[in-house]
């Protein structure tokens, strides 16, 4: 863990996906009532899921520790990336809201590999 991020809330991964919990909330307050413990209700936990792993793993104490739950974290924004496609098929998103949230969970994606790869690689 680097010394210079002294909380999980310093790090920029642990805040984009915080305001993709809020964009996921947002979005899915539109979906069909039928899914609001079906999809709609996933797609929430998975992205909660994503910030919550992060700051667990971060408080963990080791590197071994944490890079796992780096990797759980990495899983629900995957998970997370097959719901939006289904709520896209289904229609129940907008086509420019779709791609505006497949654009912050591929950048999470992205951002939650790369801390992963830090920690798992450099000694």
């Amino acid at each position: 863990m680097e010394s210079k991020i002294s909380s999980y809330r310093d790090l920029t991964v642990w805040q984009k996906s915080m305001n993709l919990v809020d964009h996921i909330y947002d979005a899915t307050e539109s979906f069909p009532q039928e899914e609001k413990f079906g999809l709609s209700s996933q797609m929430q936990r998975a992205a909660v899921a994503i910030p919550s792993n992060i700051s667990e793993g971060h408080l963990r104490g080791t590197r071994k520790e944490y890079a796992r739950f780096i990797s759980i974290a990495l899983a629900s924004s995957g998970e997370l990336d097959t719901q939006l496609e289904i709520a896209r098929r289904r229609k129940y998103l907008l086509e420019s809201n779709w791609e505006q949230l497949n654009h912050e969970t591929d950048e999470v994606k992205k951002m939650l590999s790369s801390l992963y790869k830090k920690l798992i690689y450099i000694k």
